[in-house]
Formats: C-alpha cells, sequence, structure tokens
C-alpha cells in the first residue's frame, strides 16, 4: 500500500474517532481524488432509512466539483477498523467511478483492490459478501 493511502486510513479513522460518538454515527469514509484531495462523510442513522458514510463522502466531492475519485476507504467507529463498502454502495461507486480503488483487509494486511474486484465479493470476507442490505449504514 502507498503512504497516500495509508494517509487516507488515517483521515478516516481521524472522522470516525471525532464524529462517530453516537448512534446517529458509526461509520467514515475518506475518497481521495487524483490530485490528492480528500473528502471525508460520516453514515446518518434515521427511522426513514439509512445513508451509508462512502455516499455522503461522494455527495461532499461533487458539492465541490469532483467527477473522478481515485481511492476510498470506510472506516468503523469504536475500533471497528476498515470496512468493505456494502453492496448498495458498491453499486453506487461503480455508477459513479468505476474506475475507483477501495481499501480493504484487516489493520496488519490493509490492501488496495479496483472497485471491480468487490463487486464480484472477492475482495470481502465470507460473512460480508455482497447482498442487497447494507451493513454498515447502521
Amino acid at each position: 500500500m502507498r503512504d497516500t493511502d495509508r494517509a487516507l486510513v488515517q483521515a478516516a479513522t481521524a472522522v470516525a474517532k471525532l464524529r462517530c460518538r453516537s448512534d446517529r454515527h458509526t461509520v467514515a469514509a475518506a475518497a481521495r481524488t487524483t490530485d490528492g484531495r480528500i473528502f471525508s462523510g460520516v453514515n446518518l442513522r434515521h427511522a426513514t432509512g439509512d445513508v451509508c458514510a462512502e455516499v455522503v463522502a461522494v455527495g461532499a466531492a461533487a458539492t465541490q466539483g469532483v467527477t473522478e475519485l481515485e481511492t476510498i476507504v470506510v472506516v468503523g467507529d469504536r475500533g471497528r477498523e476498515v470496512l468493505p463498502p456494502c453492496e448498495r454502495c458498491r453499486r453506487l461507486l461503480h455508477d459513479h467511478h468505476p474506475a475507483l480503488r477501495v481499501i480493504v483487509g484487516a489493520a496488519d494486511a490493509l490492501r488496495c483492490v479496483p472497485l471491480a474486484e468487490l463487486a464480484a465479493g472477492s475482495a470481502a470476507p465470507p460473512d460480508q459478501q455482497p447482498d442487497a442490505t447494507p451493513r454498515h449504514a447502521g
């Protein structure tokens, strides 16, 4: 993994520690553009439906005119570390940023994989294989 990828994990972890302090926000995401800008977001839990952190980060980037993201990482609160995007987010990310790379894996074995590899389910642990239910929005 590149130093810029490790820095992206650190950015998402910092957001999770700072902003994920209640049941409303339990996951943070950080996305990097090809020119190095980082956009972050936290999930939003609500009775009307949850919004994943990846969607918030992608929306924050779009608000600033970003049309291409290079890499994204998702981090859980309370020390849950890096999480793979849920199936719903994988679909959204693929539709908006098909060349995106995703940081996945355990803390001692993080790696950056093409989003398409995740869509095939090959990078997700067996208990986190793709399905239609968001796994980390709440």
